[in-house]
């Protein structure tokens, strides 16, 4: 590559990077995942419309996977894990036995509905019913929800990646044929459980190293925190077992570990998701081809993305949730909720990339499929949320705790902030009755610093530093985070318990 051939490519790279970011916006008041729209942009760039033309299947499934797991990393190291905890027994069922609940009635009605072999059948109920975590992460996050659902989602999708890749990869190089169904499932448990095992392993262990470690730069704990994800997952993978699992269980653990600059670390993991994903989905658009589409389709992904919303998936949540004592309600809007997006997508290219008789059709119609009903379902979930009476509109918001070490002190320096809603507004500095020896310093209010007395009335908006020894710092900001959602009496009135 010459050095004037690197100026347009990074010219155009940029202008496309930069519309994407921008096309954010639109999306997010239209309540669809962003990959939609990134989907949309890479078919704008193909060869159907502007010309450019790009049709390396393996590059596309090698990138997908790449993305996939700095999405997963980010998922893991968002998500709280009290609030997964209660709710991940079920989001574990869902992903495995709600993923084969779903594999079959799609692969019935592929078969016999529409005409493809047993082979591509399999394929399909495999690439479409595993729930899309970039899709879960953006969309469900902004609609206000009872942690008890946001949980079993957000595990469900964080888990379901694992089994599917392993369902798809033996069936699109035809080494099904080689096992018996106990041998999968023998499979399926091996790479589950090593990866599960494999993540935790790296998880505490980069834990455990990065909060001895003094790095000499904020910037460098975001890196080093994703660079032990991305261990679990290459390590995991080259032992032929889980690396998805792996670095979703890594990531959850190193995102509820108490290391220094946490909230740093999140927006940067952030980041790296969002270019993760625009970059992949730009490039699954460009490797879509609508011009090779007919209507057998657009005909065949509106009746197969019928039977996975309306069969599939309600039946996979009602066998999954058996035993669980779950509201019927609830039932209900996580069978709505299981978000797609891009991910079918992304499998569709293994089966393309073996070459496997089909595949382009495949990937056609998964494409046809994602597209719309992403956008029938993305949009209506806060309605659908609203309708069930699942919503919790009003709920007080946690307050944001960011930290950094003090080690000649042996202690925390923690910067909260106080966000809208958060119970934290009206109470007195006196009354949030902290740990002992842990002192509210500094208060930083509308750019202006005061030095709070015990009767300073904190405010929404606010930022406090908070100086915590550390053997009482995870104590504090469960303190912090209890009074944020129950308010001054919070532990009198149990308020604060979560759903």
């Amino acid at each position: 590559m010459t050095t004037d051939q690197l100026d347009v490519f990074l010219l155009a790279g940029t202008v496309v990077l930069l519309a994407a970011i921008l096309a954010v916006r639109v999306s997010v008041r239209a309540g669809l995942p962003s990959l939609l729209v990134y989907l949309l942009i890479g078919v704008v760039l193909g060869e159907s419309v502007l010309g450019i033309e790009f049709d390396d299947a393996s590059m596309a499934h090698a990138l997908g996977f790449a993305a996939l797991v700095f999405i997963l990393a980010e998922g893991g190291l968002t998500t709280r894990w009290s609030e997964v905890r209660p709710s991940m027994p079920l989001g574990g069922v869902l992903a495995t036995v709600g993923v084969g609940v779903s594999v079959t009635v799609m692969a019935v009605f592929a078969h016999f509905a529409l005409g493809l072999d047993w082979q591509l059948a399999v394929l399909l109920g495999a690439v479409t019913s595993p729930t899309d975590a970039a899709a879960v992460f953006s969309v469900l996050r902004r609609v206000p929800l009872p942690r008890s659902l946001t949980g079993v989602l957000e595990s469900e999708s964080g888990l379901n990646d694992a089994p599917t890749v392993l369902l798809v990869t033996l069936v699109s190089t035809g080494a099904t044929a080689e096992h018996s169904v106990l041998e999968f499932v023998g499979i399926a448990v091996y790479e589950l459980g090593f990866g599960v095992a494999a993540g935790l392993l790296v998880g505490l262990a980069g834990a455990w190293v990065l909060r001895r470690v003094a790095l000499e730069s904020s910037g460098l704990y975001p890196i080093a925190v994703l660079a032990f994800t991305v261990l679990a997952y290459a390590a995991t993978s080259a032992a032929h077992a889980s690396g998805f699992a792996a670095v979703y269980i890594a990531a959850l653990v190193l995102g509820n570990a108490e290391l220094p600059h946490r909230l740093a670390t999140r927006s940067f993991a952030e980041g790296v998701a969002w270019l993760a994903q625009i970059g992949v989905f730009v490039m699954l658009g460009l490797l879509a081809t609508p011009s090779r589409m007919d209507p057998w389709h657009l005909v065949a992904g509106l009746l197969a993305g019928a039977v996975l919303t309306f069969v599939a998936r309600p039946l996979s949540v009602a066998v999954s949730a058996t035993g669980f004592a779950m509201p019927w309600r609830e039932q209900t809007f996580l069978a709505w909720a299981g978000l797609r997006g891009a991910v079918p997508i992304v499998l569709a290219t293994i089966p393309l990339s073996e070459g496997v008789p089909g595949a382009a059709d495949l990937f056609d119609l998964v494409f046809v499929m994602v597209v719309v009903y992403t956008v029938l379902q993305g949009p209506a979930l806060p309605w659908v949320a609203s309708r069930l009476g699942v919503a919790t509109v009003g709920e007080a918001r946690d307050v944001e705790v960011e930290a950094a070490p003090l080690d000649r002190l042996s202690a925390d320096l923690l910067q909260v902030h106080i966000p809208p809603g958060s119970l934290l507004h009206g109470v007195e500095v006196g009354e949030l009755r902290l740990p002992q020896g842990t002192s509210v310093s500094l208060i930083v209010r509308s750019a202006e610093s005061l030095v709070p007395e015990r009767r300073t009335v904190l405010r929404t908006g606010d930022d406090m530093l908070v100086v915590t020894p550390r053997r009482v710092r995870e104590e504090t900001e469960a303190r912090l985070r209890s009074v944020g959602r129950g308010g001054r009496l919070a532990t009198w009135l149990r308020t604060d318990r979560r759903r």
